[in-house]
């Protein structure tokens, strides 16, 4: 899986990374502000649809041509009183904050050391994973060499992991060149997530959501649920 650090992702960007072996963090292309690399929507326990968005106020040193890796985070003491104070407003009514609640301080203490936003949506997700027992790995496209090219700097990312299978979303799948990652012997794998019940606001609001609601086992076991029903098999 080869994907930008979000912050505490949204729960179909969580559920792809879980079913691969391998999270490619795709840190060495352009910061996109309308997405989801310092920001994350939260939703009312009790309500999904009442949202409020989480954002971490983030400086671009070189503009619009800044890289992931290079923004960073505008006022570190300010992001870290929000994320200390709108997570638990949200979620610490719910039976299962206490473990995430333990792995939030460390989050919490990085905001404060760090400038660089990557590391911590990165560490925001890290968490996630850890909660649900991820046992991948995770490297970084900026230390792995590749080519020019949006699908053929994708297929010689993957490549360089020694991965044989690709797992892409369904946004992926509209302008992937196959046949690059054919060439390579890499097989491209769909990832189709469930689009009724809970997941219909999988798209919309950060996976701690849902891993308030349900608690890391269950939320771990709907993941590999998913993964089954969309024919996956746990690929980078």
């Amino acid at each position: 899986m080869i994907h930008q650090p979000n912050l505490f992702p949204r729960l179909t960007t969580l559920a792809k990374l879980f079913a691969a072996d391998y999270w490619i963090v795709l840190d060495d292309v352009q910061f996109t502000r309308r997405d989801y690399q310092h920001r994350t929507r939260l939703a009312a326990l009790d309500d999904p649809q009442r949202h409020q968005w989480l954002t971490i106020p983030t400086h671009l040193p070189n503009g619009r041509q800044t890289a992931i890796r290079d923004a960073v985070i505008a006022d570190p003491t300010r992001s870290r009183r929000r994320l200390a104070q709108m997570l638990p407003h949200y979620y610490q009514t719910s039976p299962h904050w206490r473990a995430f609640g333990q792995l939030l301080e460390p989050l919490l203490g990085l905001v404060t050391i760090t400038d660089k936003t990557a590391q911590v949506a990165e560490a925001s997700t890290r968490l996630l994973l850890s909660l649900l027992g991820w046992s991948g790995q995770i490297v970084h496209s900026s230390d792995l060499p590749s080519r020019p090219g949006r699908s053929l700097r994708l297929a010689d990312l993957a490549e360089a992991t020694g991965a044989r299978g690709y797992l892409c979303g369904t946004g992926g799948m509209k302008y992937l060149e196959t046949d690059l990652f054919t060439a390579c012997g890499i097989e491209v794998t769909p990832f189709r997530p469930p689009t009724s019940g809970r997941w219909q606001a999988a798209r919309e609001i950060t996976a701690v959501h849902f891993l308030m609601q349900l608690g890391p086992e269950a939320l771990a076991d709907q993941m590999r649920a998913a993964a089954h029903q969309s024919e996956v098999r746990p690929v980078a």
